[in-house]
């Protein structure tokens, strides 16, 4: 029997080791790197992302289970972050995990033109739980890809150029996908793809139109879009793109009868209607596509994270079967070499049976109506820095204010530096006591996996409430 104990990484070009040795021998040397010795290679050559390389020092995590992680210290974080709101089943589930390690085993990869069972059956999932009448699904690895795809399924479906977004959404980090996005990470992509036209969506706290309700925020956007739709002439107009609940930018949940009145406009001329659910489909909002919420069916859902909770990258479009027949006879201009990895299929269709089994969905509808939403009002109620309270699921915002006459935000809009230093030690109060929070401008999110226990959220929404001290030291 081959001695593995004195190894090197060398040692792995030696002909008498199997398969099984070369394995043991990696993970032992993954296994045998400290903190500091991952914290230093990570230093000098990964380059992060939306981070100046310099100014910036990430944590080592060590490993993660369920709904919390741990660092290399062994302090333990409950994530109510889900990483970036994609770990809806939670850490190492074991059902998904398994079916990667069989699917490995038994296929690694193949690419998409041919047939494959785990690919056909994650399509086969996934339309079952969409709408009725979208019943075929072009794979990608993420969500801005999925973004991009149905964008030119759209256009070309139509025959048309025009897209409309909002200001207050994020698509995604490629060319057509950041042209897409409202905020200002979109800035420094700029010129970038033609064609994209930007306009207000509802956001009842901070009302672009004056409103006063929820009915007249409602009322007030369907009639701006109407007139956006009017001025930039319809006839050129392929899609309208939303996110059903926008997600980074405020967890804004519209106003019931806002989506459906979108719908009713795409109708009238002929747009078509692109639900991003990259972030809030898959149990986040306590449904399995959040449109569902309303009972409202688009042309086209693009989603990604939540489908298999990030195990192995993978994206789609969910597609009309209107769409689907503008190409049976026509070929679609797009692919990629890993469309559709049989790794990342497997573990969807693990993931999304695991929902079903495990009332994963039920859950995520309950941490929403019966701890989250009433437990955040409660602690709203006792801190002045708390401005506002909103989400379904488990997809909740705290907006935090300066001022709650004024609704002045506790940091600017796009803070950086010296700007951004309340809401930076508001975040830090959090992880100081274990909780590790997903943060953006002026909010916090709470955001955990679907399948966080009540306890664990309680757990959670306790230090939510005592980092909000840290935050309301910087109310007027």
């Amino acid at each position: 029997m081959t001695d593995l104990s004195d190894l090197t990484h060398t040692d792995l070009t030696r002909t008498d080791l199997t398969d099984s040795d070369h394995r043991t021998v990696v993970a032992a040397q993954l296994d045998a790197m400290g903190e500091d010795e991952v914290r230093a290679l990570d230093r000098a050559h990964v380059f992060h992302s939306w981070s100046a390389q310099g100014l910036i020092d990430p944590l080592p995590i060590a490993r993660a289970q369920g709904s919390y992680f741990w660092d290399y210290q062994d302090k333990r974080y409950l994530d109510f972050s889900s990483q970036l709101v994609n770990v809806n089943i939670g850490y190492n589930h074991p059902k998904v995990v398994a079916a990667i390690q069989e699917q490995a085993a038994r296929l690694a990869t193949i690419q998409p033109a041919f047939a494959n069972d785990a690919r056909s059956e994650a399509a086969r999932l996934i339309t079952e739980v969409a709408p009725e009448g979208l019943s075929a699904v072009f794979f990608t690895n993420g969500g801005a890809e999925a973004n991009e795809n149905a964008i030119r399924m759209a256009r070309l479906h139509t025959g048309r150029h025009k897209v409309l977004a909002t200001y207050r959404s994020y698509h995604g980090a490629t060319a057509g996908a950041i042209t897409l996005t409202g905020d200002p990470r979109r800035w420094p992509a700029e010129p970038a793809v033609a064609g994209v036209v930007h306009f207000w969506g509802p956001y009842t706290y901070r009302s672009a139109f004056h409103s006063e309700s929820e009915e007249q925020e409602r009322d007030r956007a369907l009639s701006h879009l109407r007139d956006t739709i009017m001025v930039e002439g319809a006839h050129t107009i392929a899609a309208v793109v939303l996110e059903t609940v926008v997600g980074t930018n405020g967890i804004l949940v519209p106003p019931d009868g806002y989506l459906q009145g979108v719908r009713d406009l795409c109708d009238e001329h002929g747009i078509m209607l692109i639900a991003d659910e990259v972030m809030a489909g898959f149990g986040r909002c306590g449904e399995w596509f959040a449109v569902d919420h309303w009972g409202v069916t688009p042309d086209l859902i693009t989603f990604a994270k939540g489908v298999n909770s990030g195990y192995v990258p993978l994206g789609g479009v969910v597609i009309s079967d209107e769409i689907r027949a503008t190409f049976d006879q026509r070929a679609f201009p797009g692919g990629l070499t890993y469309s559709g990895h049989p790794l990342a299929c497997a573990s969807a269709v693990a993931s999304i049976n695991a929902f079903r089994e495990e009332g994963i969905i039920d859950n995520a509808r309950m941490l929403g109506t019966d701890v989250i939403g009433p437990r955040l009002r409660e602690i709203a109620s006792r801190h002045p820095s708390v401005g506002d309270v909103r989400g379904l699921g488990v997809f909740w915002a705290v907006e935090l204010v300066r001022d709650r006459d004024t609704r002045e935000p506790l940091v600017p809009f796009n803070a950086a530096g010296e700007a951004a230093r309340p809401m930076a030690a508001f975040a830090a109060a959090c992880k100081e006591r274990g909780l590790w929070p997903f943060t953006h401008f002026n909010r916090t999110h709470v955001v955990p996996p679907c399948t966080t226990t009540p306890a664990e959220v309680e757990e959670g929404l306790a230090i939510l409430d005592e980092a909000l001290d840290v935050a309301d030291e910087h109310t007027v």
